[in-house]
């Protein structure tokens, strides 16, 4: 199966993205590891203004298969996060890089998202 990585986003190797606009950063979870999940049943994130340290866990996703740890690609404040998702996480599946974005943060420094994966280096991990 093909998935698509969008080429604005950096990737960790625990499936999570990053989309820096100056210093928010938006936080999701690839189509891949949508796909690999299955099901998704439960969510859960921060509450705005709770802090994230980068590869540190922020909360958990479960399926019907796992219930997998969130993992920060950066440190920062939670500024939003995403609430319509938080009631209907099987929403995730739909469109996990625009209306499935998790969490916006202020990132402390943006820096820190420079050893996260591109697209191409995502896609050959996960699909090789």
């Amino acid at each position: 199966m093909d998935f698509e990585y969008p080429s604005d986003l950096r990737y960790l190797d625990t499936h999570e993205y990053v989309r820096l606009e100056g210093e928010i950063a938006t936080i999701g979870i690839s189509a891949f590891a949508v796909d690999q999940l299955g099901d998704i049943v439960f969510l859960e994130l921060p509450e705005i203004g709770g802090a994230l340290n980068k590869g540190e866990s922020f909360g958990n996703i479960e399926s019907v298969k796992a219930v997998e740890d969130l993992k920060s690609p950066v440190t920062g404040i939670v500024i939003e996060r995403n609430d319509v998702i938080l009631e209907s996480p099987e929403q995730l599946a739909d469109d996990p890089y625009g209306e499935g974005w998790l969490l916006k943060v202020r990132v402390n420094d943006s820096g820190e998202i420079d050893d996260a994966m591109t697209a191409d280096e995502y896609s050959s991990q996960v699909e090789g």
